[in-house]
């Protein structure tokens, strides 16, 4: 084990970068769809059903077909790799979104309402500071989910621990599976103490966590 990071250990930690910045911009980019969805669902309330629906039928298809599906449009690299994380966590970070967003006690918005608040006040100052909670641990599950996805990069040239992972079963390689696994569960142990850490710091200052 420790003789295989001696040799290989510019290229352990280059995957494990590659893999951070990948789940970084996936999870930078989903964010932001997210909101755009959202934001059309409470203006069309009629797509919530359908959407969330069409949203779990992809969340349910496994990744490496959805990756086969894309490749003829947009090739191999990882430019596919961020269209596939984005796409998959929209299940996760829409549903828990508006999940916050519908717990806010309609007291609260006819409060609101009364103050002369217009609507787009009441989300801001309003629903999105109650849904914060929900909206967290949505980021938190999606982003951990985003990390193990991201190892299927590999198999369209997406860099990132999949590389290593691969490279190991093609070759038999034990060393090469172990390290690869050891560093994917090492980067779900950060992504989880990262959110646990902002959830705690957000509870100290934000007064409806």
């Amino acid at each position: 084990m420790m003789e295989y990071w001696k040799k290989s250990s510019d290229k352990l930690i280059q995957a494990f970068v590659e893999h951070v910045q990948l789940v970084s911009l996936a999870m930078m980019f989903a964010l932001l769809f997210s909101l755009a969805l959202v934001a059309l669902i409470r203006r069309w309330p009629n797509l919530r059903n359908g959407s969330i629906y069409l949203l779990s039928v992809i969340y349910a298809i496994p990744s490496l077909a959805v990756f086969a599906l894309l490749i003829p449009v947009t090739g191999l690299g990882k430019t596919t790799a961020i269209i596939v994380l984005v796409v998959y966590v929209q299940y996760i970070l829409v549903r828990n979104i508006l999940l916050g967003l519908d717990q806010v006690d309609d007291r609260v918005l006819e409060v609101a309402d009364a103050m002369g608040m217009t609507q787009r006040q009441v989300l801001h100052r309003v629903q999105i500071p109650l849904a914060m909670p929900t909206i967290v641990t949505g980021l938190k599950i999606s982003t951990t989910s985003t990390v193990g996805i991201a190892t299927m990069a590999a198999v369209i040239n997406g860099g990132g621990l999949g590389k290593i992972l691969f490279e190991g079963l093609r070759t038999m390689d034990l060393i090469k599976l172990v390290w690869g696994t050891l560093l994917t569960v090492i980067l779900c142990l950060l992504v989880n103490i990262f959110w646990n850490l902002l959830y705690g710091v957000l509870k100290k200052v934000h007064p409806y966590f």
